[in-house]
């Protein structure tokens, strides 16, 4: 006899189960459930750093899988152009998904915590949380790095995406249904990147994958997943303003990667959409890369 099932799918009967079930009962009914493992309906989701580039980029694609809700946190007092038109697209796809916005200083732990309760209060539950705001200082010789510099690239890339996942985290505990917290990392974060002195980057960004790790260990008997996405070089508008004002630094980065180009911002949405959703939740941990080293 084989050992009783330690865990089994929302949506069992599923893959092969349910071809077997099939043959078996000539009553059940079929029912391809590959892209209902990927479906977000009714869920609500954080991310920060989305009011643009990344971060709005997988706001939205929370919200195209079927999010109830998805609250932007960033720290201008009122939202971007680019976040108000994205909110009204969001609105004219008639699924009934909803992108907030929230101005947020991630830096702010009891800012963050006090804000998921008030999101958990209204919406009654937490699913997903991406904490992908982060900063990038100028070149400066790491020999003579200063001080406050170091902290402040910290303050936001490493302290800041500890509080918003706690923040999500503390919610998806309360409610008790598990949950999937993405950190978004860099490959700058287990590699190096040559002729960029990017010192306290680099390190914020290594401290985070470490960061996923363990939380992962804490949290995975509540069901609450912690995984790390490394974006490689990407045009954002983080990027562009070293690649507009070295336009060499394109075909560099470009060469880097055996497509020859670099990446795109929506190139991100599938591997957000499987983290977020029931199709990965198996994984918990693990750093997910998009590069070539």
């Amino acid at each position: 006899m084989p050992p009783p099932a330690q865990s089994v799918s929302p949506l069992a009967p599923i893959g092969v189960s349910a071809a077997l079930e099939a043959a078996a009962n000539p009553n059940f009914q079929p029912k391809a459930k590959i892209f209902d493992e990927f479906a977000l309906t009714d869920r609500v989701g954080i991310v920060s750093g989305g009011n643009r580039g990344l971060g709005l980029e997988m706001a939205l694609a929370l919200c195209e899988a079927g999010a109830r809700a998805v609250y932007c946190w960033d720290l201008p007092a009122e939202p971007s152009d680019e976040w108000v038109k994205t909110r009204d697209y969001v609105t004219k796809l008639g699924n009934g998904s909803r992108l907030e916005y929230a101005s947020i200083d991630v830096r702010d732990q009891q800012a963050q915590w006090d804000k998921a309760k008030e999101i958990g209060d209204k919406e009654g539950r937490m699913d997903v949380c991406i904490a992908a705001a982060g900063i990038l200082k100028t070149h400066t010789d790491c020999l003579t790095y200063p001080a406050q510099q170091f902290k402040d690239v910290l303050d936001v890339n490493t302290h800041g995406v500890l509080f918003t996942a706690q923040a999500a985290g503390q919610q998806m505990r309360r409610f008790g249904h598990g949950g999937s917290i993405i950190l978004i990392a860099s490959m700058s974060g287990s590699i190096t990147n040559k002729d960029h002195a990017w010192v306290s980057y680099n390190s914020s960004k290594s401290a985070v994958l470490q960061m996923a790790r363990s939380m992962a260990c804490e949290l995975g008997p509540e069901r609450i997943r912690v995984n790390t996405l490394s974006p490689g070089h990407i045009y954002t508008s983080m990027t562009a303003a070293y690649l507009d004002a070295q336009p060499h630094l394109l075909e560099k980065w470009s060469s880097l990667n055996p497509l020859g180009r670099i990446g795109r911002p929506d190139e991100l949405r599938g591997v957000i959409a499987w983290l977020a959703s029931d199709a990965s939740t198996f994984c918990t941990g693990s750093e997910y890369v998009s590069r070539f080293p």
